[in-house]
């Protein structure tokens, strides 16, 4: 569908075909007409599927014109840089708009926290917030959210993961009763839907089934011992110079700081991203990585979602993700726009059940790799792990009485040595 078929305002379509834009994603033609209709909304679709164009765009089709200064939609998000992304995304989209907007985050130092403070007081349009940051000006007693109209939680489920229910019930319990409430998250476990029932007025419904990693993806499995992942990472690295864009998955922001220091002692450029470093060392190390000036991040899954870095030319997991889902955001970060890729995931013995989730999930039965022989011997269950053979049964041995056509055990006494047996009566 054409976005010029979605009833929008001309100076939007306007910013929309200035961006390059033309046609809508299947969310943003489901959700779009929900919202100028002003039901709440439950939507459930992935990263990388254009939801943020399908909350933002409705919510500014409705500012057209808008006179007061009022804080009229506030976005919670679970990271700073999804909250940089979309407030960056709102900027772009209402370039032909009288629309302000401001991200409100941690990390920085007294002059943000003047400038944030400032929007949250005398008003601005829009207002992307990460939780924890926003229940810090909201103590402080000077936060003015009465004529708010829409609140969007955008990547719900990550939210609840990361422990924000509390500061979300709090922040929620600071908003007008009569809002537009929009939920937007990649997964639907039974803790959101609760949530929904509390905080949602007869939400509309829209739902999208996890999508398959693209085409282009060549997804292969090492099965190595834990110590052996560092070897194995290396030998991939070193096959592939060429590559000028990859991103490796680790579990923890201990293990980011491991990987680099192993990469770097192996003669590897790599740089590290979590939540250990400031902002401004975050956006730089984000803005290096963009320009190809970093060709190796090391990171946890906070990049996994909501960061639009295109051309990546492989992802590797170091640690195979806890949820299934979560391994569709990783290795989606490459092989974007019709382009190829690889995604190379690093498995233990106790990753196996993970493994067979992810298959089931993706429908997609993973080529299982052994450890390089430079590094050794692989675990016995990666031989465990491939099709045995059927064993074929042995037939007894007998041997053939002399005379007699009856088969004879080896361990068999001799007929004349048997009692006969005695005639029954008749």
């Amino acid at each position: 569908m054409k976005f010029t078929e979605l009833n929008l305002q001309p100076e939007l379509l306007e910013a929309i075909s200035y961006m390059g834009f033309e046609t809508a994603t299947p969310v943003q033609e489901k959700a779009i007409p929900v919202i100028l209709n002003n039901d709440d909304l439950i939507a459930c679709a992935q990263t990388g599927t254009g939801k943020t164009g399908a909350f933002v765009l409705p919510i500014l089709n409705k500012l057209v014109g808008k006179k007061d200064t009022n804080i009229d939609t506030l976005i919670i998000v679970p990271t700073r840089e999804l909250a940089i992304q979309i407030e960056q995304q709102i900027q772009g989209l209402s370039y032909f708009i009288s629309v302000g907007s401001m991200a409100i985050y941690g990390g920085g130092d007294g002059k943000d926290w003047s400038v944030q403070k400032e929007a949250l007081t005398k008003g601005t349009d829009i207002i992307v917030a990460t939780p924890g940051k926003l229940i810090s000006h909201l103590k402080l007693g000077y936060v003015n959210f009465k004529n708010v109209k829409h609140l969007v939680l955008d990547e719900a489920d990550r939210m609840l993961d990361m422990g924000f229910i509390d500061d979300l019930k709090t922040i929620i319990s600071h908003l007008p009763k009569e809002r537009q409430t929009l939920m937007f998250s990649a997964t639907m476990p039974s803790n959101i839907r609760q949530l929904a029932k509390r905080i949602m007025n007869q939400p509309k419904e829209i739902a999208f089934a996890v999508s398959k990693p693209a085409a282009g993806v060549d997804q292969k499995m090492y099965m190595a011992h834990e110590n052996q992942k560092i070897g194995v990472l290396t030998h991939i690295l070193q096959e592939r110079k060429h590559f000028d864009s990859i991103i490796i998955f680790t579990s923890s922001k201990m293990k980011v700081s491991e990987i680099v220091r192993s990469l770097r002692k192996a003669g590897f450029k790599a740089t590290g991203i979590s939540s250990n470093l400031d902002q401004d060392r975050r956006e730089e190390v984000l803005r290096g990585f963009r320009s190809k000036r970093i060709r190796i991040l090391v990171a946890t899954d906070v990049m996994s979602r909501g960061i639009d870095i295109k051309e990546i030319n492989m992802v590797v997991n170091f640690d195979v993700p806890h949820d299934a889902e979560d391994y569709v955001h990783r290795v989606g970060r490459t092989a974007r726009a019709n382009t190829k890729g690889e995604a190379f995931t690093l498995i233990n013995e106790k990753d196996m059940h993970k493994v067979r989730k992810i298959e089931q999930l993706i429908e997609t039965k993973f080529e299982k790799l052994a450890p390089p022989e430079a590094l050794g011997p692989g675990p016995e269950w990666v031989e465990k792990s491939k099709p045995r053979p059927k064993n074929k049964r042995k037939k007894p041995h007998y041997k053939k009485k002399k005379g007699s056509g009856k088969p004879q055990g080896n361990n068999q006494t001799k007929d004349n040595n048997r009692p006969k047996p005695q005639n029954k009566p008749s």
